[in-house]
């Protein structure tokens, strides 16, 4: 009996397994620990100076709500306790941009009720 060969197609596309947009961004931030104290730095001088100066402006002009003061403070905290406990920039950067996150809520909702948009 004559023995079967099958001819394989080896150019047959195999499909790649696609990343999450969050593993992607976790393995980005690793890959800055490299890069951490120029986060570190950067991060206590952009929340300490920029960032949460804007906000408490923000929560002044949109009628000095106390829920807002502290929503603002800690952001600022977090961010601050991060770096200061010094975590790896896996760690550091989401919180970052969480805090971030935070910033423009408190930014919107103090606005909008400044406005008379919610009450």
């Amino acid at each position: 009996m004559e023995t079967l060969q099958h001819a394989y197609n080896l150019d047959f596309p195999i499909a790649a397994k696609k990343e999450s947009l969050l593993s992607h961004f976790i393995h980005w931030a690793e890959s800055q620990e490299k890069y951490r104290f120029g986060w570190v730095g950067g991060i206590l001088a952009a929340h300490g100076c920029i960032i949460t100066p804007l906000t408490l402006l923000a929560v002044v002009f949109g009628g000095n709500n106390i829920v807002f003061w502290v929503a603002a403070i800690v952001a600022m905290g977090i961010s601050l306790i991060a770096n200061l406990a010094a975590l790896p920039t896996k760690y550091t950067i989401p919180v970052f941009f969480f805090s971030i996150l935070i910033d423009i809520t408190v930014v919107v909702l103090s606005l909008a009720t400044g406005f008379g948009l919610i009450s």
